[in-house]
């Protein structure tokens, strides 16, 4: 049995008829209205059953005037500037005060705390550096540095969400630190995107704490993003969600082909850092689809695949691409989820080269090549997904589904949030042949509800929403009592 709400907000216990008579009227409801008005109609027939057709969240109007802060402009200028300091290689000259990876360090410092400068005391910005000893494609003893601004959140302070883009670059030979790599794709496009959204919601408030990071030594080894991640760890922070922008500059693939409406968002099903009791588990249940890496790629489709980003966010069920990776498999290392942004299609002449000419061709990734417009739209993407998340309450913790009981019917439980404008909870439940939520039932402010529909045959979730209308991301229930 599950408990409902009177008008008062108060709880109280009710009878399983009455909740299935209400969730009866709501698909009642759904049915009368004609599914080919809905957008997207291409996606599959909405089940039958209890609840409403789940539905994408809309910007509010605070969203859709921080995404139209975001300029162009500033981010053609941000990838020039990079670019121009010749090379930004983990070990170029950290001295030189034009041209390596410490002037570009420095510069992106100075910028980053002009933002924070304008932020009330809210934002902060520091040098996270230490040295790395001889590894992989690390010769001799070299200092790595991070630079990180912290939005500390106003409500809900503890939990975090992280952005990074790494800052470094690389000629041919990856370990050649003196020629140059201009990097303006890859990856000070992803740099860009960083330091806008840095400058933007650097006067704004938060409710959760937001993590903007351009990381060192990706190209060598992810090693800025793994000591961010391990500092974040040992720190005991609750991240909640982590994206890394690499390689978002450009819309045109290899064979001149464009598609600059487009970006791919890479989410691993089974997490990185599982254990074998949690392999058990999700074998045991069928949970490959449903890690937390992609609940929160559901999320981002729901906020920012829309109108007011201008964006079609393409979700790659796989960590990263064939012989890849990024920044978000260090935190994905820690067991949290992530994903990463990147362009549609790659064009390899304009990364990981050297600068040349070869049979009229030019190689090099060089600001020429890259699209500034798609890079601001993927920088709304961004900011449409940190900002929803930001402002939600966070995502359900202690899900699960009771199977101490064999029965036809299925009873979740889960712990409350503690925000402020916590407004109650959502339940959605898809077939499972489905990659979407399909439909959504609306519980109240409780912790526990009894649905009748056989949690054999669906997959369920729990998600949070306040008085503002934000949603969380989906928590996928464990099994248990």
């Amino acid at each position: 049995m599950g408990n409902h709400e009177t008008a008062e907000g108060r709880p109280t216990r009710s009878t399983r008829r009455t909740f299935l008579t209400a969730s009866a009227a709501a698909t009642a409801a759904a049915v009368a209205t004609p599914l080919a008005a809905d957008p997207a109609s291409a996606a599959p027939a909405v089940p039958r059953g209890p609840g409403r057709p789940a539905r994408p969240q809309p910007p509010d109007r605070e969203l859709t005037a921080l995404l139209r802060e975001i300029d162009r402009r500033r981010i053609e200028a941000t990838v020039r500037r990079l670019a121009a300091f010749g090379t930004r290689h983990t070990l170029s000259s950290q001295d030189d005060p034009v041209r390596g990876i410490g002037a570009a360090r420095d510069w992106i410092h100075a910028r980053l705390s002009e933002y924070a400068a304008a932020s009330g005391g809210r934002m902060t910005v520091e040098l996270q550096s230490y040295v790395q000893e001889p590894a992989s494609r690390i010769p001799t003893a070299t200092t790595i540095t991070n630079v990180v601004a912290t939005l500390r959140g106003d409500v809900t302070g503890e939990r975090v969400y992280v952005i990074t883009g790494h800052y470094d670059s690389r000629a041919t030979d990856v370990m050649d630190a003196t020629s140059d790599a201009p990097g303006a794709d890859d990856d000070a496009s992803g740099v860009a995107v960083v330091m806008e959204l840095a400058r933007v919601l650097a006067t704004r408030r938060s409710e959760a704490t937001i993590v903007l990071a351009a990381v060192a030594g990706e190209e060598q080894g992810l090693y800025g993003s793994a000591y961010l991640a391990g500092r974040l760890k040992a720190a005991g922070v609750d991240v909640q969600g982590m994206f890394s922008n690499d390689i978002v500059g450009s819309s045109t693939a290899d064979d001149g082909t464009r598609d600059p409406r487009t970006v791919r968002l890479f989410a691993e099903g089974v997490p990185t850092a599982e254990t074998p009791a949690e392999a058990s588990v999700r074998q045991s249940v069928g949970g490959e689809n449903d890690s937390p890496s992609r609940q929160l790629a559901r999320f981002v489709s729901d906020v920012a695949d829309n109108g007011a980003t201008g964006m079609d966010v393409r979700v790659i069920y796989r960590r990263d691409r064939y012989l890849r990776g990024s920044d978000h498999i260090s935190f994905l290392r820690e067991g949290w989820p992530a994903g990463r942004f990147t362009e549609p299609a790659e064009d390899f002449a304009h990364q990981h080269q050297d600068v040349r000419v070869v049979d009229g061709v030019q190689y090099g990734d060089l600001p020429e090549f890259c699209d500034f417009d798609y890079i601001t739209r993927v920088a709304r993407v961004n900011a449409a997904t940190l900002w929803s998340l930001a402002q939600a309450p966070g995502t359900p913790k202690g899900t699960i589904v009771v199977t101490t009981n064999l029965t036809n019917d299925t009873t979740l439980r889960w712990q409350r949030g503690t925000e402020e404008d916590l407004a109650g909870y959502e339940v959605v439940w898809r077939e499972t042949t489905a990659d979407r939520w399909q439909k959504v039932l609306a519980v109240g402010d409780v912790t526990e509800v009894t649905i009748d529909l056989s949690k054999d045959n669906v997959f369920f979730g729990v998600r949070a929403v306040d008085r503002a209308g934000h949603r969380s991301p989906v928590a996928f229930p464990k099994p248990g009592s």
